[in-house]
């Protein structure tokens, strides 16, 4: 969608410097932009880069100076500019109208203006927002309930009784509502424990590729608002997950862990059931929560088991010197036999 950069200044909150009705009509890296694209820099040693572009609107920061551009300032130029993005961006759409191979269930409810893709399957008493669309090969299983403006990519399957809100984005391969992994043992076999709950997504939410949420057992399991999923995470049954969290790939949860709001997970770190984390905590990347554990507001906890960043740091640098340390014990062992 083509923008003049004062109504780009005017969207996103930054003083404009130059020609107001400069037209552009996309985004990219400084390399690759041509004059209508809208490039972004936010360290004094990208400047170059951006000065030799054919760009000619860069969102910058005070302290960056670019001869013969327009400038967008911001005091955060990334935000900025991803803002920016989703005003000239026009998105792929995933499916417009009901294809006739869809198959859809005579008690579904489906909005007159949602997207229904080839070989998609909509559930009995399923629900379809306004302006969602479901991809090709997409199950929404009996009973689930998706909100307005939704994406759901193709091959996603929702089981019976999930429920999504608005403007949620579910990548392909992502199965939402399967059984949590839940048994009880005895009598010389495990029993499968009731898995009778179901998922709620909220708003805003955008789930990777090939990510997992399972159902709850006796409660439900919650995606908080705003919450950020990679790609191959999975979620264990039980667990709540606070506003506005981001996790990254591979990142796994037990059943009936508690994330508070705005906590950050590094990729593959893992928990075990009942890990408590309060708001604003940050876990490294292949961290390992123990179950149980309670990470604190604002604590940066890194490695396996996991702890405090500083105690982290300080026992891997002696780690690293294991070799030299013990090549010193040897040695001292040595002169000590020879006395």
């Amino acid at each position: 969608m083509r923008q003049t950069a004062k109504q780009l200044a005017e969207a996103v909150g930054a003083r404009l410097e130059g020609d107001t009705a400069l037209e552009l009509r996309g985004v990219a890296a400084p390399e690759r932009a041509g004059p209508h694209d809208l490039i972004y820099v936010e360290k004094a040693k990208h400047e170059d880069r951006a000065a030799a572009s054919a760009a000619i609107c860069v969102i910058a920061s005070e302290n960056i100076e670019l001869s013969g551009k327009t400038i967008l300032r911001s005091a955060q130029p990334k935000l900025a500019f991803a803002k920016a993005a989703a005003l000239l961006l026009d998105r792929a759409p995933i499916a417009t109208g009901i294809h006739p191979t869809a198959i859809v269930a005579p008690l579904a409810k489906v909005s007159p203006s949602a997207g229904i893709g080839p070989f998609a399957v909509i559930g009995e008493d399923a629900s379809i927002g306004e302006d969602t669309q479901i991809g090709a090969h997409s199950v929404i299983g009996a009973g689930s309930w998706i909100g307005d403006h939704c994406r759901i990519h193709p091959r996603v399957t929702l089981y019976a009784g999930v429920r999504i809100g608005h403007r949620v984005e579910i990548h392909s391969g992502a199965v939402i509502g399967a059984d949590g992994f839940g048994y009880a043992q005895g009598e010389g076999r495990y029993w499968k424990f009731p898995q009778a709950g179901i998922v709620e997504i909220a708003d805003d939410v955008e789930i990777g590729a090939n990510t997992t949420i399972d159902r709850g057992s006796l409660d439900d399991t919650r995606i908080g608002e705003g919450v950020k999923l990679d790609n191959l995470v999975h979620i264990g049954h039980n667990c709540q997950i606070g506003a506005h969290t981001v996790m990254a790939a591979q990142a796994g949860l037990s059943g009936s862990c508690d994330f508070g709001k705005h906590v950050v997970v590094g990729g593959q770190a893992g928990f075990g059931e009942q890990c408590h984390l309060e708001d604003g905590s940050i876990i490294g990347g292949q961290s390992g929560v123990l179950g149980g554990k309670t990470i604190r507001t604002g604590q940066t906890v890194w490695g396996t088991p996991a702890r405090s960043l500083e105690k982290f740091k300080e026992q891997f640098a002696w780690q690293a010197r294991l070799p030299e340390l013990a090549a010193r014990i040897k040695e001292l062992e040595a002169k000590l036999e020879g006395k």
